[in-house]
């Protein structure tokens, strides 16, 4: 058995999960969404991402991202480490993709704070 703490909502339900003759069962949940995030959780976990990238400008030092979906929570490190070899040299906007199709994922890197100036 499996224990989660459901983040699709505030509510934080303690969902439980197990397997049984192939077929999952799932408990604590308060609503459907949180047996699909139990389900999910079990079976391929995916997270958002949200960090930093390094700029060129003083104003700025480092400009806020994140990932414009979900992708799968054992590549976060690798996406971490991409990230971290970025140096925006080029003025970006709220919403602007950063770095389309991220290590092959279908995810873009978006800024989610504008660099003014």
């Amino acid at each position: 058995m499996k224990r989660f703490t459901c983040i699709v909502c505030p509510i934080g339900c303690r969902v439980s999960i197990e397997t049984r003759d192939g077929d999952y069962v799932i408990s604590g949940n308060r609503c459907q969404r949180g047996a699909e995030f139990a389900r999910a959780e079990l079976t391929a976990p995916m997270r958002s991402l949200t960090t930093t990238v390094r700029t060129v400008f003083p104003e700025a030092p480092v400009l806020p991202v994140r990932t414009k979906g979900e992708v799968p929570k054992e590549i976060i490190p690798k996406l971490m480490m991409e990230l971290s070899k970025v140096l925006l040299t080029e003025r970006k906007y709220i919403g602007e993709t950063l770095v389309s199709d991220i290590l092959g994922t279908g995810c873009d890197i978006i800024v989610t704070s504008d660099i003014l100036g």
